[in-house]
């Protein structure tokens, strides 16, 4: 790992609790969309995951993790959570809520833990990757591992 500075909080939340992670940095390649970063690290875009935060008709806010190739289907997310419909928040209300902005975005280390669907295809993943907290930082590990930090449901919620 590199100097202490690269570390974003999901890091140091991880290292924390002491869990074996990889982190990968994308900084000078240009990557912006998911596919571009999964791309950029080499690696397959099922197995690298954006992290989307919405809100239900009940003004919950959930958040669903899904693969960069894919798109998110609200209507499968809100019967995930028992929502009658869900849609994105807008990206100026991601940052007091969550405590990241747009792109950097991780469902480890939000100011509050938001109910939190992952797509079922990370089963198929022996390890996934999403973002680290910070633009330009993306970390590794595995479902059994993600679960010692947050409590997230699998359902099947991309397309």
């Amino acid at each position: 790992m590199s100097k202490n500075n690269d570390k974003t909080n999901v890091m140091r939340i991880l290292d924390q609790k002491k869990i074996p992670y990889t982190s990968h940095n994308y900084l000078n390649t240009g990557a912006v969309s998911g596919t571009e970063v999964a791309e950029a690290l080499g690696e397959d875009p099922d197995m690298v995951f954006k992290t989307l935060v919405t809100v239900g008709k009940s003004k919950t806010n959930y958040v669903f993790v899904v693969p960069v190739n894919k798109e998110l289907n609200l209507k499968k997310a809100a019967q995930s959570v028992g929502e009658k419909s869900i849609e994105m928040i807008r990206s100026k209300e991601l940052l007091p809520l969550t405590g990241y902005i747009h792109g950097g975005c991780s469902p480890i280390g939000m100011k509050k833990q938001f109910r939190t669907v992952i797509d079922k295809s990370a089963q198929k993943q022996e390890r996934i990757i999403f973002s680290g907290g910070k633009i330009g930082y993306q970390v590794e590990l595995t479902l059994k591992d993600l679960e010692k930090v947050i409590r997230f449901q699998l359902e099947d919620v991309a397309e």
